[in-house]
């Protein structure tokens, strides 16, 4: 695998990113890791809370500097990015794991007796993926949001759905040591239902769907990847049975959240 060039060194020395046709606002470089500090930045995030707008306003520079748009919250235990278990060094690279694997591997461990589903179909959709993830980006920094307050963040991927390989986020280390592994999942959601990986926590990750199931059936096909994925959506949910899940979590859902404990 080819590395991509990361244009984060840059913004040491051109904070506002003028050089690379940027305006950014004051913020700060993460290279800190659980191992030490890592041999180049990681990501960019804001010294200050995002605008609705924030996250649609810096989505060209996706195109323009490979650095894809995420807001991040210092959630619960009020740690910002400087202060996650970042570990880059204990991901491999997402394109390397087959996402029906990943979930059939999880899915056998958890229910034991049960027959893996398989993979949940594609539902036909024209949504833009982009303006469906500018939505939940603008409503999920509104006053009144849980996630009030987030800041803008950029990282260097090849696609939405790698941000949490590309930093080495351990989130979900209580169930998967390997993020890349669930990062091939999101690609193949990013595939199937539009999904943009969108905010992050230390233990959250936020993502919006331009194409939501919009049957019973399809929804709780897609209930059961979720199980898979992130067991405690509904061990420790209000909604513990796939039924009730798919009914009030996935059903026409224009955003998923996760969670590990």
């Amino acid at each position: 695998m080819a590395t991509l060039p990361n244009p984060l060194p840059a913004l040491a020395t051109d904070p506002s990113g003028r050089s690379a046709g940027l305006r950014l606002p004051p913020g700060k470089l993460v290279d800190t890791t659980i191992d030490g500090t890592w041999h180049e930045p990681l990501l960019w995030y804001a010294d200050e809370p995002a605008s609705p707008t924030a996250w649609a306003d810096l989505l060209p520079v996706r195109r323009t500097a490979g650095l894809h748009p995420l807001l991040v919250h210092g959630g619960h235990r009020k740690e910002w990015p400087g202060e996650w278990d970042l570990s880059p060094d204990s991901v491999s690279y997402p394109g390397d794991h087959d996402a029906e694997d990943v979930l059939a591997e999880s899915w056998e461990r958890l229910t034991e007796d049960e027959e893996w589903p398989g993979l949940a179909p594609a539902p036909e959709s024209s949504a833009d993926p982009d303006k469906e993830a500018a939505e939940v980006a603008s409503i999920l920094t509104d006053e009144g949001s849980w996630m009030h307050g987030a800041r803008l963040a950029l990282v260097p991927a090849r696609r939405s759905a790698d941000i949490p390989a590309a930093i080495g986020w351990t989130g979900p280390v209580n169930h998967e040591d390997d993020v890349a592994r669930l990062c091939a999942v999101l690609r193949s959601w990013e595939d199937r239902f539009g999904i943009r990986v969108v905010a992050l926590t230390f233990d959250q990750l936020v993502v919006s769907v331009a194409a939501p199931p919009t049957t019973r059936a399809e929804a709780e096909a897609v209930a059961a990847e979720h199980l898979a994925f992130c067991p405690d959506n509904l061990h420790q949910g209000r909604h513990t049975t796939l039924p009730a899940y798919a009914a009030h979590q996935v059903l026409g859902q224009p955003a998923w959240t996760f969670w590990w404990d």
